[in-house]
């Protein structure tokens, strides 16, 4: 930051703008907007088809961008709207603010502050004191409810995730987005996380008045919407973003740093390591072929074990072991059903095998990925032992 410089200047020197998502709140509109204006006439306000004086009341001003939305089509709309033409204009950081009159446009300067003390790529989310008189207690529930889906689906713990008083960094958030009502402000922070943009809290005023205030807020219908959007972003985290981060992260590291960081050095005791390497092991070897990943990072995360050791072990079924692994299983189906595979580690092997062995081959999986698994856990737990005996 540079010294000396007016908030109007940073926010120049920062190419920032703000957005007004807006629906039916006259009443507190130009209030909202004036205090902006003490900073900055960079202003994208969006109206979402208001029926009520919104449009006569911005029809007195002209020195900042107006949208008018015919029909109303839910705030994530009206945000969407806003970012797109914030980007059009050549901005790179974008501040939402609600235009109910809980947020205090004199917090700006907060997120320019945070902003200047951030060393990557931020998304920034103003939080709010939810014990405060005149906060309604279903805000204060709704807010824990999303903190804790936030957390599950991204790993980052935040006290406020429902707070429409935000920095964006706008050309880091996601190229496409499949929400338009309050779900969206959910969905933009979780995908832009995934992106691996930090997001944090700010601390914010607020002003809950219930005479002033118009919340649109649907209980049943947006609660709803909601919860689907979290089940389907909790699937997509367990099916590919966790795999995804420690594939990328497995990738980066050689077999040396991989033994003394997650195996060696890991705070994990030697059970839960052993256990981990016999869960990979198992998953490696029983027949989940094209999801071996994401069904051992989804145990190791439900069973909080080591996931980088879980996810490790399970590639003893790259490709130059899978010929090996289908004979071996073929041949301890045998030992339960009619061996009707009638072959030798000379004959070649394919999938060919799997199919017109089907039965014998799946009970063979199963019962050799136990027994792996279990010579690789009880193994791996002696060693470990025995390594840490000689250390001490």
């Amino acid at each position: 930051m540079i010294p000396n410089l007016s908030i109007s200047e940073r926010i120049e020197n920062r190419n920032l703008c703000v957005i007004i998502p807006t629906y039916n709140n006259h009443k507190t509109l130009r209030r909202v907007i004036d205090g902006v204006l003490k900073y900055t006439q960079d202003i994208i306000v969006v109206n979402d088809g208001s029926t009520d004086t919104t449009k006569e009341i911005l029809a007195g001003y002209s020195q900042f961008t107006q949208i008018h939305v015919p029909r109303n089509q839910g705030k994530g709309n009206a945000l969407r709207e806003g970012f797109a033409k914030a980007k059009a204009l050549g901005f790179d950081y974008a501040i939402t603010i609600d235009s109910d009159g809980q947020h205090f446009p004199d917090d700006i300067p907060v997120f320019l502050d945070a902003l200047d003390h951030s060393d990557k790529k931020v998304l920034l989310i103003g939080s709010r004191n939810m014990e405060q008189d005149g906060v309604p207690k279903k805000s204060s529930f709704g807010n824990k409810f999303s903190n804790f889906w936030f957390w599950f689906e991204t790993g980052i713990t935040l006290e406020d995730t429902q707070s429409g008083y935000r920095l964006y960094p706008l050309q880091s958030l996601p190229k496409r987005f499949f929400t338009k009502k309050f779900e969206f402000e959910i969905e933009v922070i979780v995908r832009t996380a995934w992106n691996g943009v930090a997001v944090k809290n700010i601390p914010i005023n607020i002003l809950y008045d219930p005479n002033e205030r118009v919340t649109h807020f649907r209980p049943f219908k947006d609660f709803t919407r909601i919860s689907i959007l979290n089940t389907i972003l909790v699937i997509i985290t367990l099916l590919y973003i966790k795999p995804r981060n420690f594939f990328r992260s497995f990738k980066k590291k050689s077999i040396k740093e991989f033994l003394r960081e997650d195996i060696l050095a890991s705070s994990d005791s030697n059970s839960v390591k052993a256990l981990s390497i016999a869960l990979g092991v198992f998953v490696g070897i029983a027949p989940f072929w094209g999801f071996q990943t994401a069904i051992v990072i989804f145990l190791a995360v439900v069973l909080r074990w080591n996931k980088m050791l879980a996810f490790a072990f399970s590639n003893v079924s790259i490709p130059p072991m899978i010929p090996f692994i289908i004979y071996g299983s073929l041949k301890v189906g045998g030992l339960f059903v009619e061996d009707t595979a009638k072959f030798s580690l000379n004959t070649p092997i394919t999938l060919d095998h799997i199919k017109l062995h089907v039965v014998q081959y799946l009970i063979g999986s199963f019962v050799l990925a136990t027994v792996m698994a279990i010579l690789f856990g009880v193994g791996s737990y002696l060693l470990l032992s025995l390594s840490k005996k000689s250390k001490g």
